[in-house]
């Protein structure tokens, strides 16, 4: 469980995020929504001590994050940034071994080596293990910097933009995967730009706008005149089997 109590931040004097309070129950799968510059990435560095609140407080299990050291906090919560282009020159299983820093201490040994295997056959990756992380197509590439968050077997997995220029294909792929891995028990917590993807992955919400929370909780939170306001744009939310949809209109 991961509780926010009522946070501010600030860039050179600009307040970004500003008296922010919740809690993301153990298992939970919920998305950060809210128009750009809304604050939902900043939101996702405090959530990871990525950066620190100018005031409030952020609590892992009971204990302040500002109370546990980088490897303590490394090994409860892993992260996955935004879409990364030209990264490093890697093998897929040197980048999904990188994840078990936290808990080696000199070099990685044979049990290190063996949970990045177990990982990359469970996210279907061993056929391309030996293979330059820059030669993979977006999806293969994202799917890497989940196993190497899952390497670090983490309690929380919490990811910026995850499907963010990826084809419809490979959105759909990572986000039935992150479902896959909440209901194997881990808190997935993303911030999310596509309202309909989220409808259709997450039962848990949290939309942010100009910095703060304007509603929270599950389907029930949307309607029309949320929407309107938030984005700034007329839409129409159709509602079938229990699922809905948004729209411009």
């Amino acid at each position: 469980m991961i509780e926010i109590n009522d946070i501010y931040f600030s860039y050179n004097h600009s307040p970004v995020i500003k008296g922010i309070t919740h809690r993301f129950e153990k298992g939970s799968f919920s998305a950060i929504l809210g128009p750009n510059g809304s604050g939902k990435t900043t939101l996702i560095r405090l959530l990871n001590h990525i950066l620190k609140p100018l005031s409030g407080d952020i609590l892992l299990n009971g204990i302040s994050l500002n109370k546990m050291t980088i490897r303590e906090i490394a090994r409860e919560i892993a992260y996955v940034p935004q879409f990364q282009y030209n990264v490093f020159p890697s093998t897929v299983f040197d980048t999904v071994l990188l994840g078990r820093n936290p808990y080696i201490r000199w070099s990685p040994g044979s049990g290190d080596r063996k949970i990045t295997s177990d990982i990359l056959e469970k996210l279907h990756l061993s056929e391309v293990a030996l293979k330059d992380i820059n030669q993979l197509s977006g999806g293969q590439r994202q799917r890497v910097f989940i196993a190497r968050a899952l390497a670090q077997q983490p309690s929380i997995i919490i990811l910026d933009e995850p499907t963010a220029n990826l084809d419809i294909r490979y959105q759909n792929e990572v986000l039935e995967l992150l479902g896959k891995l909440r209901q194997a028990g881990i808190t997935i917590i993303m911030a999310i730009h596509d309202l309909n993807q989220a409808l259709r992955y997450c039962p848990e919400f949290l939309i942010i706008d100009d910095g703060r929370i304007v509603a929270e909780g599950g389907l029930e939170v949307f309607d029309e005149q949320l929407i309107e306001s938030v984005y700034k744009i007329k839409v129409k939310i159709f509602r079938e089997s229990g699922q809905i949809y948004i729209l411009p209109r």
